[in-house]
This record gives structure tokens, sequence and C-alpha cells, in this order.
């Protein structure tokens, strides 16, 4: 039998020039040891802090310590069957998460994975949980209020779109409550909202969640929580992922309020992560760079500048102390980082003030900037009038015998401190607190029982709002009370007076 060389050569040599050499370069280390849902890695020579290790099973491991013949990574989906001598690869990328409007209406992870049972998330774009801060550059002055619903934040602790305000308190003081009024205020102002859990019972998310979803605010507002069962470090990471899905939408010109609840969790939670990696302790065995923790995370609120587009995050981070005690470290540092504290009084509390906001230790640095000409004629000098009610409140309980200047000062403080008090989920609009709290600082309304005031002053709005219709209309359009304005809400307390008393 006789072979054709040439053509048996020819083959050959299609095959070898058809043939694709399949071969890619992985860095590969190895497991030394895992325990505590952190895992020692030895090899990946060329890893970066940040960045995520590929693990059997389909885990991740995040990036935390490098030392000179091993790596540390905190696991973020837990154990699971990973053991000593596993193979580890290099991924050459960091913790992203999914960004945009699909994320409206649903509850996820701390990476972004949905837990609401909707389905999968549809989106292209993607964002790392950790980014540099806006520069100074970048950015513009917060003279855009954003309105709360609260009277007593909206006249005397104004909060501004770009702004960083701290809500502190004891435990069951209502610091949710007030966060999650804030978000409830948003709705029909173009303001998209992020709430983020850290360390939250489950049960606790799905009461909120079901709460925004009757009020119809999971239209424009997005969950993310890392629950109090879930590895320290998905809680480590959820408020980062908060701030980069709020990042993509205020990169295009649009406003978001994000709460953070809360950093006492996420700073413990980063704590467990440190003392696990076996990082210096230091004060109450946190880091020592458990302040730039949160300073890299809230210095991303900001307003950008209108050459950046105008857009702004809000957050309103919350923290928890005990026993009142806000000059603890990590209460201490966050008030350092932000612009200003709503302090939640747990004695005001207790005694049926809702919101018990405590008006002396409370503050907002960005002050009037953050305020509409009406709430400012309304708000200026409420903190003192009620500092003055205060201080004279405790004075009369030592003598009966009082000179009717004081008399006057605790009946009109009485009036004006009851007009504070609010439901929850019941925010206001601006037009509302401005008509009302003219009527009270004026002393209108100081020969009403304080304890009448709250339910007299939702039929004394009512009342305006058939009446002079108009007059709320023109407050709502233009943010200004003037002496036309003023001289209407007089007129309509006096004829609301004269009707509640002939009743």
């Amino acid at each position: 039998m006789k072979f054709d060389t040439k053509q048996i050569a020819a083959s050959l040599k299609k095959q070898i020039e058809d043939f694709l050499s399949d071969t890619s370069k992985k860095e590969v280390g190895s497991v030394v040891s895992v325990g505590d849902d952190i895992a020692a890695v030895y090899g990946l020579p060329g890893a970066m802090l940040g960045e995520l290790l590929l693990f059997p099973g389909g885990h991740y491991g995040l990036v935390m310590n490098l030392s000179e013949d091993s790596i540390d990574c905190a696991l973020l989906n837990g154990e699971g069957d990973i053991k000593e001598g596993d193979y580890v690869y290099r991924t050459k990328k960091v913790v992203e998460v999914p960004v945009g409007d699909a994320l409206l209406g649903r509850v996820m992870g701390a990476l972004g994975n949905p837990i609401d049972g909707k389905g999968e998330i549809i989106t292209s774009s993607f964002r790392p949980v950790e980014r540099v801060a806006p520069s100074i550059m970048r950015r513009q002055g917060i003279d855009t209020p954003l309105i709360t619903g609260i009277r007593a934040i909206d006249a005397m602790i104004p909060i501004g779109r770009g702004q960083r305000e701290l809500i502190i308190g004891d435990r069951q003081t209502g610091k949710t409550a007030i966060a999650i009024d804030a978000i409830v205020a948003q709705k029909d102002t173009g303001v998209k909202c992020i709430y983020c859990a850290i360390g939250q019972k489950t049960s606790s998310v799905a009461y909120l969640v079901d709460v925004l979803q009757k009020l119809g605010c999971l239209d424009y507002t997005c969950v993310v929580t890392a629950s109090s069962s879930e590895p320290a470090p998905q809680l480590y990471l959820a408020p980062y992922s908060a701030m980069a899905m709020a990042e993509e939408w205020m990169e295009k010109g649009e406003d978001v309020l994000v709460v953070f609840d809360d950093l006492s969790k996420h700073a413990i939670a980063y704590r467990t992560l440190s003392l696990l990696l076996r990082r210096s302790p230091g004060r109450e065995a946190y880091p020592g760079d458990i302040f730039y923790l949160h300073s890299r995370l809230l210095e991303r609120a900001c307003r950008l500048s209108a050459k950046e587009g105008g857009g702004s995050i809000t957050a309103l981070p919350i923290i928890e102390t005990q026993e009142g005690d806000f000059s603890a470290y990590i209460p201490t540092n966050v008030i350092s980082i932000t612009d200003g504290q709503i302090y939640l009084n747990s004695d005001l509390f207790n005694s049926g003030h809702r919101p018990a906001i405590d008006s002396g230790l409370s503050v907002s640095r960005v002050g009037s900037n953050a305020q509409h000409p009406c709430m400012k004629k309304v708000g200026g000098g409420m903190k003192i009038d009620l500092a003055s009610y205060q201080e004279n409140l405790a004075f009369s309980q030592f003598g009966s015998d009082l000179d009717s200047d004081t008399r006057a000062i605790l009946t009109h403080g009485g009036v004006l401190d009851a007009a504070l008090v609010q439901k929850n989920r019941h925010p206001e609009k601006e037009e509302k607190q401005t008509i009302i709290l003219y009527a009270v600082r004026e002393g209108l309304f100081d020969e009403i029982a304080p304890h009448d005031i709250p339910s007299f002053l939702e039929g004394f709005y009512f009342y305006g709002s058939a009446a002079k219709p108009g007059l709320i209309r023109r407050i709502a359009e233009t943010h200004d009370l003037d002496r036309e304005a003023m001289a209407e809400i007089r007129e309509l307390a006096t004829d609301y007076l004269k009707e509640h008393q002939e009743d």
C-alpha cells in the first residue's frame, strides 16, 4: 500500500495550524488555616489589599491582611466546606455591587444579591464598594433643604441635601422612626432613598419593608441589609455597598437620601474582624483605624457642583449610646465626622414626648442655609424659647410664687413644646409646618392647654386648608411667608379660636 507523503504532510500541517492552545496563566495559592470566617492563604504574592479571592465551592474571600508569607481573607459567605490545603485563585477584581434604577423597590443583601424573592436584579451597571470621596473642587455648598416632615427638625435642626446629620440616642428612643419618617417625606420630591440595615433582626427589617410598601415608598426606595445572623464581613461591607449604589444616582445629577442603621453595630463588626485578623487592639479593643472606617464612608456624602451635575447624597447615620453617654469613643468619632446631630433623650421618650428630640444638645452645622425663608421666619429663636421654658420650668419646681413674666414664659413654652409632638409615619409638608408653627410662635394659642395642643393644631390646619386654600398654595409655591400671609394666619387663628370656644 502506497502512502502519499505530500498529502500526509499537508494534513499534519493543517492540523498544527488549526490547533489553538487554550492555556492561561492562573495564580494559585493554598489555604493554610480557616476558622471564624477568616482564612489564611499561602502564596499569591501578587494579591492586592481589597481583592477578591476565589475559594472552592464558589466562595469568595476579601483580602484584608498582607503578610510576608501569607494573606488573611475575610470569607464573605462563611466558611462552608473550605479546608486546609484547598487551592485559592486570584480574581484580580474588587467587590462590586449592582447599581441603577433596577434596584428601586428591592431588598438586597450586603453584596447586592436580591433576597426579596422577586427574582434577579436586571442591570448592566456595577460599581466598586470602596471609592475615594469627591474632592473639594467637585463639591458645592449646601443650600437646598431636605424636608423631613418633622417640625422640630425642619424648624430648629434643618438638614440640607448633601449634609451628614447624625441621629444619636439610647436604644428604643425612636432613632429609626425619625429616619423612616424622613424617607416617607421624600414622596413626590424626586429624592431616591436607601435604607441600610446593619446587624438588625430579619423580622425588624421585614416589618420596616412592609411599612414602606404600605405607605407607597418602595417606588423610590431600596433596602440593603446585613442581618445579625450574617457573617461579620457582610456587616462590614453593607454600608459601603449602599453608598456605592447612591453614588450612581448622585453622579447622574439626582438627589439621594441614605440611612445607616446603625453604625455602632458596624463598628462592632469591624472590631470583630480586626481581632480575628490579629490586628493590634486599641481603646475599647477597637483597632487604630476605627475613625477611618466611618470617615471614608461618610465623606462620600456631599453635594456635587453644577459642573458635575449637581447631584447629592444626604447621609443619616444612626449611633446607639449607652445610658445617654454620647461622649463615648464611637459616638464622638462620628459626631466629629458629621455636620451635626439629632440627640434623642430617653427621659423625654419615656414621658411620652415623641419625637424625643433634645433641642439643647441637637445641632445642625449647616443651619439656616438649609432652610427656605418661610421656615427661617418661624424657626428663628425657637431654640432660645424652649431653653428659656425648660430653665424656668426647673426653677418653678422650687417655689410657687411666680411673677407674671415667668408665668407667661411657662405658658408659651408649654404650648410650643407640645406643638413639636408628632405621630410616627405622619411627616408634614413645609406649608403645613409653617402655618402651624407661626401661629404657635406668635402666642395665638397660648390659652389652649398643652395636652390639647396636638389635636387642636390638626383641627386648625384642616380649618385653614378649607377656609384659605390660596394661602397654603402660595406658601408651597414661594416657600416664603410675607406680611399678607402672616395677617391671614392670624385671622385664621382668631376665627378658629372663636369656633373652638363656641363648641
